[in-house]
């Protein structure tokens, strides 16, 4: 493990080889402010999500924090975590985000940065189509004919969305709009939360050759309510599970053979898959249903249109191999062809889920099992006062409830924590392999903890009281929780203005070689 600065990273990050760079600080610090390229892997979840995001023990990698007391050195302790799963090529980046920022380049607020900028370079080079949320509401009042098509996941659809919408995921969209939409003189607008899939959306039917009028909605159900237009909540209409049809199958191809997607068989795969030097990703980018049904083994659930949006969630390595597959020829191709755009190596496999293909499992290491107490064993040792609690799930949800007595800690902090702590430790935890990695790095020092079993749910199920404390942990404390903009869908305009200016605003913030990574054409001629 060695330590570099940020002269060698930026140079790492464009020199064509594979890396992975992330940021192992918790969720709420990553999202202040962190490198473009930067992958959340919080530390509290590192040996969790490492496996899925790395699954090359071999890949180049670099940690790095804030560079500062308050990162309580974190990208050492996660370097020298991943140095024990066995990945061989590790860095940390020394001086961390204070380093990077010295050096010139810039740091980034929010999450999902190389996606949501690139939404915004993709509206700028196809000028996609937009309407605004007051001349969209006219139509809807005059039952015009227009079909609202909402490109987010059915569980942020029923948070909340436009009036009559119906939830069609983006990586859907190429396979059940003409189901959707029958008549090609329809018109059809493409919605989200924001502007990204909106504009990924619209541009997806457009550049399948859809005959219809296609529009993205301008600032999605922000720009609705900002516009005071209300919103509906918990809206359960979605498009049907037999609802697609392979008539976009051709387009899909040709969309993907325009930027240089190709079809691979699954031998070549399988050749992949033994390459030391090279990392794969093979991408299930179905429904969660179907997924859930079956799968390649060896895949991983990447919906297309999240794949997409959120790349960084799913795929931690840069410049790595990704194999996208359906069960349609429809879907793959066509989101296979937005990640070409994005800069990814991205190939569709022959056949899909009928290929026969079959990979090893990711190799994922599992933590020596704690043992448990019951609840009602617990609730008897509290009242005795002899055991300490220390409950490590997420700040908000301690806040909403909690055992009385219990404290509130997260990895990082653990050991500090529980410094003077000398009864015995109860932990809690929402899963029981996260208490389990915490103990076993954190807590070396203290005789081996038990771990409520069933978590809160088995409490709760108990009779067992709980209390709630709004403000703590205090804001500055809950380090998990990304409070950038927080409110900006519950009604607060002043978050809502303040995050559609972040995102408009991403593309300005680029560097030269950030903007070149992407592979975005000019507009289409017409």
């Amino acid at each position: 493990m060695t330590s570099i600065d940020p002269k060698t990273l930026k140079r790492w990050l464009h020199d064509g080889g594979e890396i992975a760079l992330l940021d192992v600080r918790e969720h709420g610090q990553y999202g202040e402010s962190h490198l473009f390229y930067g992958v959340p892997l919080p530390f509290s979840r590192l040996e969790l999500d490492a496996p899925r995001l790395l699954p090359r023990r071999g890949v180049r990698v670099v940690t790095y924090d804030s560079g500062d007391e308050e990162s309580r050195g974190v990208a050492d302790r996660a370097a020298e975590r991943l140095r024990a799963l066995g990945y061989t090529d590790v860095h940390v980046l020394e001086g961390g985000t204070r380093a990077w920022r010295a050096a010139g380049h810039a740091l980034f607020a929010g999450v999902n940065l190389p996606s949501k900028t690139f939404g915004e370079l993709a509206e700028e080079a196809y000028h996609t189509p937009r309407i605004g949320a007051d001349e969209l509401a006219a139509m809807l009042a005059r039952r015009d004919d227009v079909v609202v098509l909402d490109g987010r996941p059915v569980s942020e659809f029923f948070k909340m969305n436009i009036p009559g919408a119906t939830c069609c995921p983006n990586g859907e969209l190429a396979y059940r709009v003409r189901r959707l939409v029958p008549d090609d003189r329809t018109t059809i607008v493409v919605n989200c939360a924001g502007r990204t899939r909106s504009i990924i959306g619209a541009q997806t039917l457009i550049n399948l050759g859809v005959p219809n009028p296609v529009y993205a909605l301008e600032n999605g159900t922000q720009g609705w309510y900002l516009a005071d237009h209300a919103l509906a909540h918990g809206g359960t209409e979605r498009y049907a599970d037999d609802s697609g049809t392979t008539e976009l199958r051709g387009a899909a191809q040709a969309l993907a053979a325009r930027f240089g997607a190709p079809t691979v068989d699954a031998r070549t795969v399988r050749d992949w898959a033994g390459d030391a030097g090279r990392s794969l990703f093979l991408c299930d980018v179905r429904t969660p249903e179907e997924f859930a049904a079956g799968s390649l083994a060896g895949a991983q659930h990447t919906p297309g249109g999240q794949l997409l949006q959120a790349a960084d969630q799913y795929l931690g390595v840069r410049g790595a191999r990704l194999v996208l597959f359906d069960s349609d020829g429809v879907r793959a191709p066509t989101v296979a062809s937005w990640l070409r755009q994005m800069g990814h190596d991205a190939s569709v496999l022959e056949g899909g889920l009928a290929s026969g293909l079959a990979l090893e499992a990711i190799d994922a290491p599992a933590p020596k099992p704690l043992a448990t107490i019951d609840a009602r064993a617990l609730s008897t040792r509290i009242e005795s006062g002899e055991v300490a609690l220390v409950d490590l799930r997420p700040g908000m949800a301690y806040r909403a409830g909690h055992i009385a007595g219990a404290r509130w800690s997260i990895r990082p902090r653990l050991a500090d924590d529980l410094r003077d702590e000398t009864r015995p430790l109860v932990l809690i935890a929402d899963d029981p392999a996260l208490a389990a990695w915490a103990a076993a790095s954190e807590l070396a020092d203290h005789a081996a903890p038990l771990l409520l079993e069933g978590g809160m749910a088995a409490w709760r199920a108990a009779g067992l009281p709980l209390e709630a404390t709004p403000a703590l942990p205090g804001d500055a404390d809950c380090i998990d929780y990304l409070f950038f903009v927080h409110d900006r869908h519950d009604g607060n305009k002043e978050a809502a203005r303040r995050y559609l200016a972040w995102e408009t605003g991403l593309v300005a913030q680029l560097d030269a070689q950030e903007r070149a990574a992407f592979r975005l054409p000019g507009a289409p001629q017409a």
